[in-house]
């Protein structure tokens, strides 16, 4: 009876902290719809204004890089360029 008991109790405990994380994502995920909604105000509003807003994006992307990496992608871009006679 006593192992009864201390299953029943695991099993309460297993469900109440699965409930806990699950809830937790579900606000997350809430919140992040809500900051992807707000992105996604700020870039009609720069384009309303006139701003090019895929190329806000690119550079949004290339400030995430460090400084080695940007010039590796650019310069494997520009060989690529090369090659294609795009220069």
């Amino acid at each position: 009876m006593a192992d009864d008991i201390t299953a029943e109790s695991a099993q309460t405990v297993a469900a109440g902290q699965l409930r806990a994380f699950i809830e937790r994502v579900e606000r997350l995920e809430e919140e992040k719809q809500t900051i992807a909604d707000d992105i996604k105000e700020v870039f009609a509003e720069a384009k309303g204004t006139g701003f090019d807003t895929k190329a806000m994006r690119v550079i949004i992307r290339l400030r995430k890089k460090d400084a080695n990496e940007r010039q590796e992608e650019e310069a494997i871009l520009d060989l690529y360029k090369a090659a294609l006679g795009m220069e």
